[in-house]
């Protein structure tokens, strides 16, 4: 399917931006499960003055949405109305020593990017993020974590831009970080972020990223178009081991899977739709409740209209969406 173009409708949108706007573009292509619709316009700004000037024009009853690597995000089939987003290393993806043990990282710069460069410095406290398979906006968004640590504890403060384009500094209180969740509005856009590590030799860093590495290439999927973990671990217990007990593990429908490997994380085996990851997602939640009572909660993001096959409604139906 494909949108009215917002470029006709408002052709003086793109005059005086350096950065590249393209109507119904396809998004299968920037998303690690390859599915999905097209987002109505897609603008990838040259740099934070560009975004800026770009939200300002553009009018307020249109939908923005940012988009990093995509790592855990399942766009529907019938796509995304409104304005995709996506940040360019070039104009966000610079890392700067501030000192202090602490270092000025762009919203685009990929996680592992940031591990590496950490242990340059001699900063401890990233090495986890060698394993998570994103963007640093992502992360400061949902409070990535792995292996005992969270974005949270390295987050000093965050520049975002709101839907108007005027600029927000963030400190970590105001972010209200949970697991898994952050407090800030979902209109503001991340741009760039102050983290702070703790002294620490390079030998040692370089030794727990190893780690950190080998851990994920031995349990995770990651040779196949997948979300990482599909859904949050309940409190006293992990997502994987209740999917394995209510039998979802290989679970299939259509071209969608649940790991053999790791059964926390779904796979497209070659030709998934999006309505087929979303249909064995909800189909797994419905099975885990009726075998252990426990109300799994999505991790990856669902995003997006529904194709011409339909909606995927949610095991609890009316009575989930309206909680």
């Amino acid at each position: 399917m494909s949108f009215p173009d917002l470029l006709e409708r408002y052709p003086d949108l793109g005059q005086g931006l350096f950065g590249k706007l393209v109507a119904n573009q396809p998004l299968s292509a920037v998303t690690w499960f390859r599915t999905g619709g097209p987002a109505q316009l897609l603008f990838q700004p040259a740099n934070v003055e560009d975004l800026s000037a770009f939200l300002k024009k553009l009018p307020e009853d249109v939908p923005v949405l940012p988009v990093g690597l995509g790592s855990n995000l399942l766009i529907r089939d019938g796509g995304l109305e409104g304005v995709v987003v996506r940040l360019s290393a070039k104009g966000f993806g610079g890392i700067e020593s501030l000192g202090g043990n602490r270092l000025r990282v762009g919203a685009a710069v990929p996680d592992k990017r940031l591990a590496e460069a950490a242990a340059k410095e001699g900063l401890g406290g990233f090495s986890f993020y060698a394993g998570i398979p994103g963007a640093i906006g992502g992360a400061l968004r949902m409070n990535a974590g792995a292996h005992g640590t969270e974005t949270c504890e390295r987050m000093v403060e965050l520049v975002a831009l709101d839907r108007k384009g005027e600029r927000h500094v963030l400190t970590n209180k105001d972010m209200d970080y949970a697991y898994r969740h952050s407090g800030a509005s979902a209109g503001l856009i991340f741009v760039e972020a102050v983290m702070e590590g703790v002294p620490a030799p390079e030998e040692t860093i370089r030794q727990d990223m190893a780690d950190v590495i080998a851990h994920r290439e031995k349990a995770q999927p990651i040779r196949e178009k997948t979300g990482g973990s599909t859904f949050k671990n309940p409190d006293g217990t992990s997502a994987w081991k209740e999917v394995d007990k209510a039998g979802c593990r290989g679970l299939t429908i259509g071209g969608a899977q649940m790991s053999e490997l790791h059964c926390n994380f779904m796979i497209n085996t070659g030709e998934a739709t999006g309505q087929d990851l979303e249909l064995l997602g909800e189909t797994v939640r419905k099975r885990v409740f009726e075998t252990s009572g426990i109300k799994l909660q999505w991790e990856i993001k669902r995003l997006g209209q529904f194709g011409s096959s339909g909606a995927v409604e949610p095991f609890l139906g009316a009575t989930e969406e309206a909680a």
